[in-house]
């Protein structure tokens, strides 16, 4: 049986990602910070499938050189999904950038000593961004500009990460596959509603964001990440491609709004905030600086490629958001 290196195995893509690995018949070796989360992580997963002894754990630091190693000894593919990841701007933008980049590199460089012939790394629509100003048409070859006006610590992150990724594959001989999705929806597999995803649709359920921003990008389904990473493994189609994984196209956050408005959840507000006032805030409020990027804005991508390579449909726009609101609901209920 082949195993995989699943990194960042405890968040939300990472854990649809374990889970859609075991259903195509992997074993998976999880890493995660710390031990002691591997229990809980096990029962998440058991709910949807049985690990039949095919999941086992490691513990990595994405800082730290310790285990790496070990970790890959024994696996056939390395899966990179582990990044450090929140919308509000950090003081000093390393707090991003570092564990993204050199995480990155240790695991390429974990898959180059074992032998490990392909690395799927999960990447974003961030990285693709051009100048950041809007109004993009993102295809495989777009990248965003480090250097740009309003690229933030997390735009910079994903990018130089992914460069980083590109730069270490092609030297070293590794089949690199990137993964590219917008903002990731769908429904948690656990009651942890911590995550940036989560959070955002239980702030909006339960009306406590009274406003959204105005800006548009493609949408995904973590159903539809985790699948393309897994389908990813072994596609010989795929290696040395970037794949945007996300809807057919951009939708707005008041898209959002009103579909959980009209279908029934009272509290949403459909409300947008004005760009002039998220501008005006961002002086003075380190998440509305993050949002910096998209306000105002749209983006879209173009999805043809990964729809060619791995004969795919994205979820349905709808079925994303009603499927996020009601497992949300189900935590906020219980």
């Amino acid at each position: 049986m082949r195993k995989v290196l699943l990194t960042g195995i405890s968040g939300f893509i990472g854990q649809h990602c374990a889970v859609a690995l075991l259903k195509s018949g992997y074993a998976v070796k999880g890493s995660v910070r710390s031990l002691s989360k591997a229990t809980r992580i096990t029962e998440v997963i058991a709910k949807e499938v049985d690990p039949k002894g095919n999941l086992e754990f490691c513990e990595l630091d994405l800082l730290k050189d310790t285990g790496w190693d070990e970790a890959a000894a024994d696996c056939d593919f390395i899966m990179h999904v582990a990044s450090p990841f929140f919308s509000k701007v950090p003081k000093d933008e390393n707090e991003l950038i570092k564990p993204a980049v050199e995480g990155t590199v240790r695991a390429l460089k974990a898959a180059h000593k074992a032998g490990i012939k392909r690395v799927v790394l999960t990447s974003s629509m961030v990285a693709m961004l051009g100048a950041v100003k809007g109004d993009e048409h993102i295809t495989q070859a777009s990248w965003t500009d480090v250097h740009a006006k309003n690229a933030t610590a997390y735009l910079k992150s994903k990018t130089l990460a992914e460069k980083a990724a590109w730069d270490y594959a092609t030297a070293n001989g590794i089949e690199l596959v990137t993964i590219h999705p917008g903002p990731v929806y769908g429904p948690t597999l656990s009651s942890n509603l911590s995550g940036e995803s989560m959070t955002l649709f239980k702030r909006v359920l339960t009306g406590e964001l009274q406003q959204m921003i105005h800006a548009s990008i493609n949408m995904s389904d973590v159903r539809d990440v985790a699948d393309i990473h897994v389908a990813a493994l072994e596609n010989e189609h795929a290696k040395g491609e970037r794949f945007i994984v996300a809807s057919e196209k951009a939708y707005s956050y008041k898209d959002i709004t009103t579909l959980l408005k009209n279908s029934g959840y009272e509290k949403v507000s459909t409300k947008i905030a004005p760009t002039f006032m998220v501008k005006l805030l961002a002086n003075f409020n380190s998440e509305m600086k993050g949002m910096l990027p998209y306000a105002g804005k749209k983006y879209e991508g173009d999805i043809s490629k990964t729809q060619e390579v791995f004969n795919w449909k994205p979820v349905a726009f709808d079925k994303m958001v009603l499927d996020t609101a009601i497992a949300v609901q189900t935590v906020l209920d219980a």
